[in-house]
């Protein structure tokens, strides 16, 4: 068994990436790493560079900034990564994720038992989203609770997106992949970065989407989807990672927008009648 990891990154170092820990929290489990580097206003290449592992392979691109739909531009950046891939899986991780040592090996035999069943497209992880700081995450169907981070690389598949996965049966119509759950979680640490860092993340990439910059207030939040953490961090993040002991404290008086009120309905539920109904690209195999 041969297994890809692949991702794309640009200008991870001044928005506040933690890119380096993530590719080095699943180096152990792979046989190489496809890192397509976008032109970059920081020292981000040079930065993958320096880590010098002969399983890593650098491809550099410039992006379309003309592709304002959708984020489509993160669809084609993860596809040059992943076309590159020669293994028998594709392992995509973003430059925020973080994967704890103590799941390796559960992933690792994941792909093993899975690898010559043809019913088994991808794999699946559940989702810490820590928010505000490292004792905080977010736990709401308005948050994807889990998502497929590994597909195998003999399917015909696209990204729409950065975040999910379409397979082409057909040259006209995608559809999710079958898949099974790794029994192992991924950590992102996206929302634990500083306001500045995700402001200037906003007026970087949100035109991607057709829009303006938005503005990243952590306090904006609703304090009841926000849970305290009381695991372990991977080893390889906590020094990245500012310390916190407290859940994170939202803006007692902010108001909820519409779309907040109808998560909290949707967790009502939840609740009521044991569900879990957070989007879910993929369709999960008993």
């Amino acid at each position: 068994m041969k297994v890809s990891a692949f991702t794309f990154i640009k200008n991870g170092q001044i928005l506040g990436y933690p890119f380096i820990q993530s590719i080095m929290s699943i180096l152990p489990i792979i046989d190489e790493f496809i890192i397509n580097v976008g032109n970059s206003e920081d020292a981000t290449l040079e930065e993958i560079k320096a880590i010098k592992d002969p399983k890593i392979r650098i491809i550099q691109s410039h992006w379309n900034d003309n592709m304002n739909d959708r984020g489509f531009v993160y669809g084609q950046q993860k596809m040059i990564a992943q076309y590159n891939c020669t293994g028998d899986w594709a392992f995509y991780i973003e430059g925020d994720e973080i994967y704890h040592e103590n799941d390796l090996d559960k992933i690792y035999m994941s792909m093993k038992e899975n690898l010559e069943n043809p019913q088994v497209e991808a794999l699946v992880f559940d989702f810490y989203h820590f928010y505000g700081n490292i004792s905080s995450y977010l736990n709401s169907p308005g948050w994807y609770r889990s998502e497929a981070r590994i597909i195998k690389n003999s399917l015909r598949t696209y990204a729409p997106d950065g975040l999910f996965w379409l397979v082409l049966d057909s040259n006209k119509n995608g559809r999710y992949p079958k898949a099974k759950h790794t029994g192992a979680i991924c950590y992102h640490y996206g929302w634990v970065r500083s306001e500045d860092q995700m402001n200037l993340k906003s007026e970087k990439v949100q035109k991607y989407w057709g829009g303006n910059a938005k503005k990243i207030d952590y306090s904006k939040m609703d304090q009841s989807i926000i849970s305290l953490f009381k695991g372990t961090h991977p080893k390889i993040i906590q020094e990245w990672a500012q310390s916190a002991n407290e859940i994170f404290k939202a803006d007692p008086d902010f108001k909820l927008t519409s779309k907040q009120k109808k998560h909290r309905v949707m967790i009502i539920f939840e609740k009521l009648f044991g569900l879990d109904l957070s989007k879910k690209h993929f369709k999960l195999l008993k």
